[in-house]
This record gives structure tokens, sequence and C-alpha cells, in this order.
């Protein structure tokens, strides 16, 4: 929807106070998106597109950089370098899987990243188990173990019917089990005496 869908997004944060984080595609986009956007997101499929890491890196917004789903952490780790480098220190990591040999699930998400970039970066990490796994019933069980391994945030698609979704119905969950999720999230970060939203 290209600019009328950044307007949608502008209204519904000034009707629920919400931060909008979206996806820019390309360099040409940045501007545009940074007029809108809280956030500026890389996608998985942009990680290494290094003119737009870039150019997300000049823009001033904070910025999401989606793991790519066949790099590896260092590779991770050197795109955001990209942006560090144009003076935007405002970078958050997203593990949200990679490609393995393995198809029931989605992607295979891997927590291990989570310990290894809180030790080899200073930079906050937050976890997808939504495109990680693609399957709304282990989102509950990657959250969890996500904010056990020490993560600093979650990224979980909602919906409020699945079924009817236009795209990733089946990993989203509904607007019951998302709460029952947050309260189980906020017990587990008291008990890991970790701070929580």
């Amino acid at each position: 929807m290209e600019e009328q869908g950044l307007q949608y997004l502008a209204e519904a944060r000034e009707a629920t106070g919400l931060k909008i984080v979206t996806e820019v595609m390309d360099a040409a986009s940045v501007e545009l998106v940074a007029a809108y956007a809280d956030i500026l997101q890389i996608g998985a499929r942009n990680m290494q597109n290094f003119h737009l890491l870039k150019a997300v890196g000049r823009c001033g917004k904070p910025v999401l950089l989606k793991r790519g789903i066949a790099a590896t952490i260092a590779e991770w780790l050197h795109a955001a370098e990209y942006i560090l480098n144009e003076g935007n220190y405002n970078v958050i990591l997203c593990e949200r899987g990679i490609r393995t040999f393995e198809e029931y699930t989605r992607n295979t998400l891997d927590l291990s990243a989570v310990g290894a970039i809180k030790h080899l970066s200073h930079l906050p990490v937050i976890v997808d188990p939504s495109h990680g796994t693609g399957k709304w019933r282990l989102v509950r069980p990657m959250a969890m173990a996500a904010v056990a391994a020490g993560a600093d945030g979650l990224l979980i698609e909602v919906h409020p019917n699945p079924a009817e979704a236009l795209s990733d119905g089946p990993q989203s969950l509904n607007p019951a089990n998302f709460a029952a999720l947050m309260e189980d999230v906020r017990e587990l970060a008291a008990f890991l005496r970790r701070h929580s939203a």
C-alpha cells in the first residue's frame, strides 16, 4: 500500500499510542518510511543489502535488523556494523530462525544466538518465535525459552482471527493466547529477576 499504508500505521499510532515498527525494502524508500515509522525494520532477505544498511544508518531512526535466513552470527554482526559505521548506534538485533534441513517448522529458531550475541556485542537482541517456527502452538514454548536465554524482547504476531489472516495466520496467536503468554512471560522474568514490561 506504500505511503497510504504508512499513513494508516500513523493513524493507528495516534489512536493507540503504540510505536510503529515497519520494514523498509530499499534505500530509495528510507526517507519516506522514516517520516512515518518510529523504528525501521530490515527484513531477513535484506540483511546483506549493504546500500540499504548504510541508508538506514544515516536516517537517524532506530533500526531492527533481522537475521538472514542463512546468515552466521558473525555475518549478522557484520551487517549491523554497516549501520553503526554511519553513526546510528540504535540497532536492535532480531533472531527469527535460520534455514536448516528441518521441515516441520518454518525455520529453526536459534536460541543459542541470544547468548552468543550477549557475549560478542553490546547490542540488544529480541526473538521472533512466530517466524522462527511458523506454528502458533510453538510460539509460547519458544518465547519462554527466549526469555530464559536472555532475550531483551519478543516479536510475536497476533491476529483477532488467525484462520482469516491474509498472511502468517498459522503462526499468529489470537488475543486470548497472547494475553496468557504475556502473563507467563512476566512471571518467568520475575522468577529470573529480570525486568519486563
